[in-house]
């Protein structure tokens, strides 16, 4: 009877209280409403005044020469800016999690000042720093180089607001991997850099991705710091989301709104890569604990 009754307890289910399922329901409705509200029905408004007047208007908008010239201003953007961040965050998460050094903690501080100062703030130490006005203005300007309002300039505000992306995936990854494989490594006769290449990156190689997926769609849908530093230059200096702005100001909405229907597809397509890397990367997680 004691087997009997303690077989009883294990398999027992929880009781549910009566009505409990009518508080769980209407949370997912809240829930649901709120991202139908705020999240689905703006990217519903955004395709549809985008196809309002059909195709060949929609495709007149974006091969006009100025949305031409902002669309490849935010690809070499991000062009640039993704691969520096991708080798700065790779190092940098490497240093903090698999070593000891003197400084270690204000380096973390330092790569997390972006998420903490407004991208507004950040364009205009660039403006301070290389305008005509700025530290190095009277420097640059005599060996006829322009940093603000010019590509340099745009590629350095976005570089400095997406730069703790990748740092900040493969850090937590890292540390919690400790360094018992990069020692079997380096006891078996692994140089340092075969261990990195065959043990450490492997291991992060999703977090790697997934840092690296943020952090371009972070670059190409910039706005403050790029918007400071730009000088607005139609044709010349504007991407995407500033070429947005001028053409909603000037009430070419069907524009507008094709150009952000571009910037709309890359949110989709980056939630739905980022939902298939948190699934690899639990996978692996899950598989390395099992």
């Amino acid at each position: 009877m004691a087997g009997a009754a303690s077989t009883f307890r294990g398999t027992a289910k929880p009781v549910e209280r009566p009505g409990a399922w009518i508080g769980r329901w209407l949370l997912i409705a809240l829930a649901l409403l709120f991202l139908g509200m705020f999240i689905v029905l703006p990217l519903v408004i955004v395709f549809a005044e985008a196809f309002r007047q059909g195709w060949m208007v929609y495709l007149a908008a974006l091969t006009e020469p100025d949305a031409l010239s902002a669309i490849w201003l935010t690809l070499l953007t991000a062009a640039i800016v993704v691969p520096c961040n991708l080798i700065f965050g790779l190092l940098a998460a490497w240093a903090i999690a698999k070593f000891e050094f003197r400084g270690k903690s204000f380096l973390v501080t330092l790569i997390d000042l972006p998420f903490s100062v407004s991208p507004v703030i950040s364009g205009l130490v660039f403006v301070l720093l290389f305008g005509l006005q700025g530290w190095f203005g009277p420097w640059l300007r005599e060996h006829d180089l322009k940093i603000v309002f010019a590509v340099p300039g745009i590629v350095l505000a976005t570089m400095f607001v997406t730069f703790p992306f990748v740092a900040r995936e493969l850090i937590p990854m890292m540390q919690e991997q400790g360094t018992t494989e990069e020692e079997a490594a380096i006891s078996l006769g692994a140089s340092g850099w075969q261990t990195f290449w065959r043990v450490t990156l492997p291991n992060v190689r999703w977090a790697l991705l997934y840092g690296v997926l943020l952090c371009n769609a972070r670059a190409m849908g910039e706005f403050g710091a790029v918007s400071v530093v730009s000088g607005h230059v139609r044709g010349l200096t504007n991407t995407m989301p500033l070429h947005v702005e001028i053409l909603y100001n000037e009430y070419n909405f069907v524009a507008a709104f094709a150009v952000a229907s571009l910037l709309a597809l890359l949110a989709i397509v980056t939630l739905v890569a980022k939902t298939v890397l948190e699934w690899r990367l639990s996978r692996d997680i899950k598989h390395k604990a099992g």
